[in-house]
Formats: C-alpha cells, sequence, structure tokens
C-alpha cells in the first residue's frame, strides 16, 4: 500500500468556510475538526468539505504556497487561507455614505 503522508507531502482536507467568501482551511484528511482553536472555530463557522488532495511541496496553489501550507498542518495543526484584499483603487468605488455626522 501507497503511504500518501510524510514529512513531504500529505493527504490534505480542504473545507470553505460559510461566514466570509474565500476563507479556506486546509487540515491533515480524517483529523478531527474539534482539535482548532476556539477562536478559529468562531471566525471560520462550521466547516464545508469542499475537496480532499495530496499536497506536495511542488504543487500549485492559487493563493498560498504548498510548502508553507504544509508547514502550518505540520505546526500548527492547520492552515487557513484568508479572502484576498481589496486593491486600492476599488476601494473608491463604494465610499462610505456620508450623514450629518460623517460630513
Amino acid at each position: 500500500m501507497t503511504e500518501y503522508t510524510s514529512a513531504a507531502k500529505k493527504l490534505c482536507s480542504v473545507y470553505k468556510s460559510p461566514r466570509k467568501s474565500e476563507m479556506y482551511l486546509y487540515v491533515e484528511r480524517g483529523k478531527p475538526l474539534d482539535v482548532l482553536p476556539d477562536a478559529l472555530k468562531a471566525l471560520f463557522g462550521e466547516p464545508e468539505h469542499v475537496l480532499d488532495m495530496v499536497l506536495t511541496p511542488d504543487k500549485t496553489l492559487a493563493r498560498a504556497s504548498a510548502d508553507a501550507v504544509l508547514k502550518d498542518i505540520e505546526v500548527q495543526g492547520f492552515y487557513l487561507q484568508m479572502p484576498p484584499g481589496k486593491d486600492d483603487y476599488m476601494l473608491d468605488l463604494y465610499p462610505s455614505p456620508r450623514d450629518s455626522l460623517h460630513g
């Protein structure tokens, strides 16, 4: 039988957050999610399983370095991918409404 998990590669489960668009959580497949920090569970919400994959340091991911993901899973038991930040030019598209208190 092939070994899928080692220091250089892991079989990972990816979950998406129901609370924040484009926020994802990577964990080693089969690990219980109830051991995640309470603050993370409160921020993330009830995890929704997206996919399982074999993650190696040279794998190309859209928004993260696979090597960094593997290291965080090894050290803290998970990797949290945050939504991308807004570009500065996008901030002017939806200015805050003005009222009598905010001029």
